[in-house]
């Protein structure tokens, strides 16, 4: 499924990140991280090409915003889980996010990031 794409897991809580990491293992993905703060999940840019990224919006350090804006501008495909809905300053863009609602099966995360993997690979062709 996603053929040794390196994929950043940005989550805070033990259980998801343990699914969601074996899940992307299981579907051909390359884990980068998983961190559970924005500041850990910046450094990883820092040193790291990343392919795709799964984001949690509410981190241990405040709300991923900082790490979804960088994304963004370089053109990564990502979803976001939430409990809560996303930032402001994200719903400000005017783009459509991929966003999931906590709990969530790792698969229809996984699923998702897929698509928008592909709609990011039609807009360079395209």
């Amino acid at each position: 499924m996603f053929n040794s794409r390196r994929i950043l897991i940005v989550e805070d809580e033990p259980f998801v990140v343990i699914e969601l990491v074996e899940a992307v293992e299981r579907s051909g993905g390359a884990v980068v991280g998983p961190v559970p703060t924005v500041a850990e999940a910046l450094a990883l840019l820092d040193q790291h090409k990343i392919d795709a990224a799964i984001l949690d919006v509410q981190l241990l350090d405040g709300e991923i915003s900082p790490v979804a804006l960088r994304l963004i501008e370089q053109g990564t495909p990502l979803v976001f889980q939430t409990g809560t809905g996303l930032p402001v300053v994200l719903v400000e863009l005017d783009i459509e996010l991929a966003v999931v609602l906590k709990p969530v099966a790792p698969m229809i995360i996984l699923e998702l990031l897929l698509a928008e993997i592909m709609r990011q690979t039609a807009r360079q062709v395209g």
